[in-house]
């Protein structure tokens, strides 16, 4: 075993500070900043505040009940360089509720908690903390207490009630005061930590004095025990035993000491797998609790969890009252706050609830946003994880109430050095044969017989091997229970760096445009990965934990990478050498992790035998009479002896050698760790008026930023730039990219309008703004009504109140959508609509207007108070308008939309629409309208129906099958009253019998005419052709052969481009098929080239006419038994063409020629028969009559090419739209 020392760096030993915090019985009682009522105790007077959960303390507790600020009372060494002492900081940390009193009548149990410390460059500093009571000694302190209860007996009306609970009488009563020591490290050494301070306060404790003064012990464990090496294991004495310590090596997960067994065991496996998905999606999570250990035991194991990644926002397990304004900030947090005792849930006032994770340990609930994604693979790793804590004997359901964290019997106590020197030998591994059987059945014997106290404030030999055991099973859980989570993200992420782009040249270019550059191809990314992973995954890559993660990646070509993901890296490709697996990953079942038993080997090796023993405490240069022994009470330290050392080597490294760091490359990386940080984290616990104020001015040039950005990724996505920069060829954004970017931006939304919120109806900040301005406005109307002369004796219930704008109108709409929203679904809801629409930078400028209500609503730092940063964000969101979304219609299927439509005839002819009796019905992405009947004598229709989603089709017929009721249609015009869309259905063609093809129904493609015409296959390309319309009577001239040739190719092609897309990106099959440019159309064309014309005015030649001639021919040469010895013959495809041809000829409806045709094209597509029915055709006796020599049926070539074209579309699946078939059942 080697013998370890500590260098004189600070940052290679064990522990940077040991702090004592306490009363300062010089300044005396001062008021508590968190507390409700204000004490000046040298006046003796109090003046009562208002208080709450979040306020402080309530005015009817005792003095003995309140709380007083402590104080830093000593700490050592004074500094220490890269990490200087924030001393205000720490004594918040270290006693969050200030001082605490109690008498003898009350528990006086010590308590242990941990806190932890973020620095602006990411790292962390960790607090252990050991709060006990002690006597109080001062004569001040007690006068200043005897009073102020006095005072509170007197004017709450209580006479006589010394000795109730709460009450202090200095004459019977012992008065005693919390205290708390401190240690500060740079690593969770939680164990450790623990043990040495409790083995502290025992030496205090107890009536024999400790082998050596208190300062040798201080001394030796700041100075003299240094961290252990990686993948090493190190003892250290206390005070009254042997403490070790240890470290995972090179391979392993990061030191993670907090039992993460507890947090299970608090909160179950189902709510600890929602908590880590809230974490990994970066919502605000706010942890709730009575006890400060669990807060910190539950939010340091999700963050041990979150491996690979790292949490890139506020990180404050433990706030006190007097930072109960960083509730209010608009950012990602997570965040701890205490509960007060007979706290509801109900009685938090918290700005921001529409994306809060709301933990209420105590009560083993998690309460997660609305629409929260499932983690992947979640039914089988919460199996999984079931299994291993069932393993430990812990239930996965949860609900169990974690042990206290009382600290009166946390460490081994043995007075006899014999006894001590066995168990360091034991653990040391250096027992062997007769001696540890010995040690053996000491222990079996101590079990059986309970054992009595080695000595006064020992512990029996059983219950120490019991606690040892205790330790490792937990650390063994706790490794274990990590490796389930690190196996899971390496199968979800193993391939992620063949994602990763570099276009980067060097660093610097890198950071001065990495806000315009693309590091990771997401669309591609998930293009690859299961289905049911993807509405996790698609809002996973958009949070700054994963660009973190991928930026590292990028820079480590210039810089070393960071330990975590040089780790994560080297276990990925350690898995690949291993993986013989063929199948792609995104098929893969689910694996369950198969390193469990390795990796709890290691950390029991570590923990049963010690590596390196650091140097031992030893007397130090100390005067006589220091030192002395006071039973019951902590000294005052000599400050002499322990500032030893603390400058022993001026140039100390950087605080990243903690992380086993290389410094080769550092100044590169750091350069960028403080260009991606806008949020000063070392901040935060600052609470002087200027520095909260300087917090509050980054929140708000926090937001404006990210407007700006996500407006700008937004109208990138949109408008498909980002895949043609970077050379990828067509550009696209998938609808659950889309809808993820739309969440985004209803989050960004909702942190904004509760950025100092003071009044809030409900759960959503910006739908309690929209409900209070429609209150205003109906106050207003209501006032301006009354006031009024009402001589058209209108009402309200009329609607004809003056409300402002179409503002309202959308709220109105959306509070009567029967989908059973709730406010924050309102809202978003809300936002929905008024992007569709394109207004909703026009809305929330006009809800900002009334500034009185604004005031009202909100605190002075707010954002929306700031008008030069509001007036940007609305510029950004304005920027928006630029592009078209279809959010609402997409995602609020099941709401009812009022529509209109309108019959447009020609002008010339509009006479004629008095003769027919028309019926429409309009078709959807999402469905139908049904059948509607137009009044007799009108033009247009108004009916309400479910949502269709987006237009695609509308079916246009009349009853009326006289000679006389005909006429020409212009187009067929579509209003979507709710999101202002219209569509527009060309026709151009008559409908009635006897005129054109005959046709009294027919079918029309539409196009979006309003907002924008820029949707699904046109805009979804990189160069958006035309929205396709339907086939108009103008654009049927029959071109060159080569330019129909052509035409057929660009048809075939678009299908297959169609199919080759993901779903989500797929547009309008409807449109590629019979639209303007669709196959259909283009077939047609085909078919009439070189098409002979027996009528000397003939205008229109239809291709029908001669598929049942040539049809009819076939039977007729069949059954005179003319097709023997002919090119033509008989066999299934032209039984099946017949049969086709037949069965739509018998069709009850009335499409016409022209619509007989384009289902003939849509069948034969559909069943795979089209191209096999074009050789037919051409070989048919009939065609050498019917077509002339240059026609294209009749050449081989272009009839050959043509079939081997409509022959790639038989591999997919074509679904044809109701409106196409209705009539046919084939």
């Amino acid at each position: 075993m080697n013998t370890a020392a500590a260098t004189g760096s600070a940052s290679c030993r064990f522990a940077h500070y040991f702090v004592v915090c306490g009363v300062d019985t010089e300044t005396g009682l001062e008021p508590d900043d968190g507390a409700g009522c204000i004490y000046v105790c040298e006046a003796v007077w109090w003046e009562p505040v208002s208080g709450g959960e979040l306020g402080g303390e309530g005015f009817e507790h005792s003095p003995v009940r309140r709380s007083f600020k402590s104080k830093v009372l000593a700490h050592y060494p004074e500094n220490t360089d890269r990490n200087p002492f924030n001393k205000d900081a720490v004594n918040m940390l270290c006693m969050p509720r200030g001082l605490s009193f109690r008498t003898q009548a009350d528990r006086l149990d010590p308590q242990f908690h941990s806190f932890t410390i973020s620095f602006d460059d990411g790292t962390r500093s960790y607090g252990f903390v050991h709060t006990f009571y002690e006597e109080v000694t001062s004569p001040q302190i007690i006068t200043a207490m005897q009073t102020l209860c006095q005072m509170h007996h007197s004017l709450a009306g209580v006479s006589g009630c010394f000795g109730c609970v709460g009450s202090f009488d200095s004459t019977r009563d012992t008065l005693y005061v919390s205290k708390a020591l401190c240690l500060v490290t740079p690593l969770p050494f939680l164990q450790a930590s623990r043990q040495f301070l409790v083995q502290l306060h025992q030496a205090v404790t107890s009536q024999t004095a400790p082998p050596l003064p208190l300062e040798s012990y201080i001394h030796n464990i700041l100075y003299e025990v240094p961290l252990p090496p990686p993948g090493r294991s190190l003892r250290f004495h206390g005070v009254q035993g042997p403490i070790l310590c240890q470290r995972p090596g090179p391979g392993e997960l990061p030191l993670g000491e907090y039992p993460l067994g507890d947090a299970f065991s608090l909160l179950g496996v189902d709510n600890m797998v929602k908590l880590l998905t809230c974490a990994l999606l970066e919502t605000q999570v706010l942890l709730y609790s009575s006890d400060y250990q669990r807060l910190m035991t539950v939010a340091e194991g999700i963050n041990t969890l979150l491996f690979p990644f790292q949490w890139q926002h506020i990180y404050l397990p433990i706030i006190s009252a007097p930072l109960h304004h960083l509730l209010d900030a608009p950012v990602p947090f997570l965040m701890g706050i205490q509960r007060r005792d007979g706290a509801q849930r109900s009685s938090l006032n918290l700005p921001h609830e529409a994306n809060l994770c709301f933990v209420d340990i105590d009560n083993h609930c998690v309460e997660a946003p609305e629409d929260l994604p499932q983690f992947p693979d979640q039914t089988e790793l919460i199996q999984e994880l079931s299994e291993v804590l069932l393993q430990f004997g812990l239930p996965p359901q949860g609900g169990v109430i974690a042990k206290p964290t009382t600290t009166s019997s946390s460490s081994p106590r043995l007075s006899s050095l014999v006894l001590e020197d066995l168990m360091e030998d034991r653990r040391n591994g250096n027992l062997g044969g007769e001696e540890l059987a010995v040690l053996e059945r000491l222990q079996a014997l101590a079990r059986r017989c309970g054992g009595g106290k080695m000595s006064d404030g020992g512990k029996t030999l059983g219950h120490v091997f019991e606690e040892e055991e205790e330790e490792l099973k937990a650390a063994k859980l706790n490794i274990q229970l990590r490796e389930v989570f690190a196996g899971h993200f390496a199968a979800m992420f193993g391939r992620y760096d063949d994602f990763v782009i570099h276009s980067a040249l060097d660093l610097d270019s890198w950071l001065s445009n990495r806000e315009g550059m693309f590091n990771f191809d997401k669309g591609s990314f998930l293009s690859v990965q299961p289905t049911s992973h993807l509405h996790f995954l698609s809002r996973f890559l958009e949070t700054s934990m994963f660009s973190s993660f991928v930026d590292g990646k990028v820079i480590s070509r210039w810089a070393d990478r960071e330990p975590l993901q040089q780790l994560f890296d080297s276990r990925l490709e350690r898995e690949r050498l291993y993986d013989t697996g063929s199948e792609d990953s995104c098929g893969c079942l689910y694996r369950k992790c198969t390193t469990l038993f390795e990796s709890g080997q290691a950390i029991e090796r570590r923990l049963l035998k010690a590596d390196h023993t650091a140097i031992h405490p030893h007397l130090l240069d100390m005067r006589i009479g220091q030192g002395r022994h006071h039973p019951g009470y902590f000294p005052k330290l000599q400050a002499d002896v322990l500032a030893q050392a603390q400058n022993t080597n001026k140039s100390e490294p950087k605080r990243s050698t903690v992380s086993d760091q290389s410094g080769v490359d550092n100044e590169q990386r750091q350069k960028y760790t403080f260009a991606r940080k806008n949020l000063r984290q070392s901040k935060l616990l600052d609470l002087t008026p200027q520095a909260i104020t300087q917090t509050h001015r980054e929140f708000v040039d926090g937001l404006l930023s990210e407007c700006r950005l996500k407006t700008k990724r937004m109208l990138k996505e949109r408008m498909g730039k980002e895949s043609v920069e970077l050379g990828q060829g067509e550009a696209s954004i998938t609808g659950l990219q889309e809808n993820t970017l739309i969440h985004g931006l209803c989050d960004l939304l909702e942190r904004t309008w509760g950025h100092g919120l003071q009044v809030k109806q409900g759960k959503s900040a910006l739908w309690s703004h929209l409900l209070h301005y429609q209150n205003e406005l109906i106050i207003g109307a209501f006032s301006a009504f009354s006031g009024s002369n009402c001589s058209d004796q209108r009402t309200v219930d009329d609607g004809a109140l003056p409300l402002r704008g179409l503002l309202v109108q959308d709220m109105r709409f959306i509070q009567t959508m029967s989908e059973g929203l709730s406010d924050v679904g309102q809202a978003r809801a809300w936002i929905h609509l008024a992007l569709e629409k394109k207004m909703l930078s026009q809305h929330l400028k006009e809800l900002l207007t009334n500034q009185e209500l604004l005031r009202q609503l909100y605190k002075p730092h707010a954002f929306l108070l700031c008008e030069e940063e509001r007036e940007q964000f609305l510029f950004h969101l304005l920027s928006l308008n630029t592009v078209d979304y279809l959010c609402f219609t997409r995602v609020f299927t099941s709401v009812c939309i009022p529509y209109r439509v309108v019959i447009i005839p020609m002008k010339k002819l509009s006479i004629a629409m008095a003769t027919v009796d028309p019926w429409v019905c309009v078709s959807g992405e999402l469905g139908d309208s049904g059948v509607r009947q137009i009044p007799k004598n009108t033009q247009e229709i108004f009916f309400q129906c479910k949502n269709l989603g987006r237009l695609s089709t509308l079916q246009l017929g009349q009853e009326n099958s006289g000679l006389l009721a005909k006429c020409l249609i212009d187009c067929v015009m579509v209003y979507n009253e709710i999101t202002g869309h219209t569509y527009k259905f060309p026709c151009g063609r008559w409908l009635g019998k006897g005129v054109g093809d005959g046709s009294l129904e027919r079918v029309l493609i539409g196009q979006l005419v309003s907002p924008g015409a820029e949707e699904d296959a046109g805009r979804l390309t990189g160069t958006p052709p035309p929205e396709l319309a339907s086939p108009s009577q103008s654009v049927r001239i029959v071109l060159g052969s080569l330019g129909i040739q052509e035409d057929m190719r660009e048809a075939v092609n678009n299908l297959v481009k169609h199919f080759h897309k993901p779903e989500q990106e797929r547009g309008n099959l409807t449109v590629l098929l019979c639209g303007e440019g669709g196959l259909v159309l283009c077939l047609e064309k085909f078919l009439l080239h070189g098409l002979k014309s027996n009528r000397l005015f003939q205008r229109n030649v239809f291709v029908w006419d001669f598929v049942e001639k040539a049809v009819a021919s076939m039977e007729t040469a069949d059954q005179m038994g003319d097709l023997h010895g002919s090119i033509l013959t008989k066999g299934p495809p032209c039984d099946l063409l017949c049969h086709y041809v037949s069965a739509i000829n018998a069709s009850p409806r009335n499409i016409g020629k022209e619509g007989k045709f384009q289902l003939f094209v849509c069948l034969g597509i559909r069943d795979r028969l089209l191209s096999l029915w074009l050789p037919l055709l051409a070989d048919c006796p009939l065609t050498a009559r019917t077509y002339e020599d240059g026609a294209l049926l009749r050449d081989r070539a272009a009839v050959h090419s043509l079939s081997r074209m409509l022959h790639t579309l038989n591999e997919f699946i074509i679904t044809l739209e109701t409106a196409l078939v209705k009539g046919v059942d084939l």
